[in-house]
């Protein structure tokens, strides 16, 4: 049975819903909502791991989108993960490039993080959703990983969803700049000595301080929406949302919600190689 058929009406309108909302992502902080809340009810995950440039040649950039602490971005180098992704890829073009679930991460799987600290918090991750585009032109392929620590229910449904959301997730992850220090050039490129790195967006570390619930909060502030509204749409109360506003602005270090807001907008800078 396809997606639509296995969905309820209600799960038919989130996945409209989600939809539309991926292209409202315009920043790493839109895109980790939008993930969190958004394709979370579709496809559990706790982590996101994005790859993308030239397999074959090892040539890969990665992102790391997760509310669990020290599994960000910057927690890991590219060095580091791409063995991991790279084996990751293998399998995926073994199983004919479309979505399949992975339950034997086995020691070579984690091989490449034996000196990394991160090593346990993968490990704990039972399961395993992979699907990836690939690039037949520019040899620029993607891999997208959704890990999980609890065993997931439907399986196909789970499935079904990551092959139908995989364009949005992609294009999500399209639309928001590079990272600092994360630039893949073009085979082409290369060859020709390589060009200047496009404008990259700068996240200030203290945002990944946030918790994801603060970081849930900033989204509805960011909204124009009050402490009273905001409870009312989390079902907590008003003074709750007081509180995590006042460790919002100390972990920000700011005085007030304008400049809480402002700092959770990336600073756009040209980035070279």
């Amino acid at each position: 049975m396809s997606l639509l058929g296995h969905l309820s009406v209600e799960e038919l309108g989130h996945l409209l819903q989600t939809m539309q909302r991926s292209l409202q992502v315009d920043s790493h902080y839109a895109l980790f909502n939008w993930l969190h809340k958004d394709v979370q009810r579709l496809i559990p995950h706790e982590v996101v791991i994005a790859a993308w440039g030239d397999f074959s040649l090892g040539l890969v950039c990665h992102d790391v989108v997760s509310s669990l602490a020290g599994m960000r971005t910057r927690s890991f180098t590219d060095t580091t993960l791409q063995p991991f992704t790279g084996w990751l890829f293998k399998r995926w073009t073994e199983h004919g490039f479309k979505p399949f679930i992975n339950e034997a991460f086995t020691e070579s799987a984690f091989q490449s993080l034996e000196d990394d600290s991160s090593i346990h918090t993968f490990q704990d991750m039972r399961i395993g959703l992979v699907h990836g585009i690939k690039d037949q032109r520019g040899r620029h392929d993607c891999l997208y990983v959704l890990l999980s620590d609890d065993e997931i229910v439907d399986r196909h449904k789970a499935l079904e969803s990551l092959r139908f959301l995989l364009p949005y997730i992609d294009a999500a992850f399209r639309q928001i700049a590079h990272l600092p220090g994360q630039y893949y050039e073009q085979p082409a490129e290369r060859a020709a000595g390589g060009s200047a790195a496009p404008e990259a967006q700068e996240i200030d570390p203290l945002v990944e301080e946030l918790s994801a619930r603060e970081l849930e909060i900033m989204d509805w502030v960011r909204q124009g929406k009050t402490n009273a509204e905001i409870g009312v749409i989390l079902d907590i109360s008003a003074f709750t949302v007081k509180n995590h506003m006042q460790r919002i602005l100390k972990k920000l270090d700011v005085l007030n919600r304008a400049q809480a807001v402002a700092k959770m907008r990336p600073q756009t800078h040209p980035t070279h190689k």
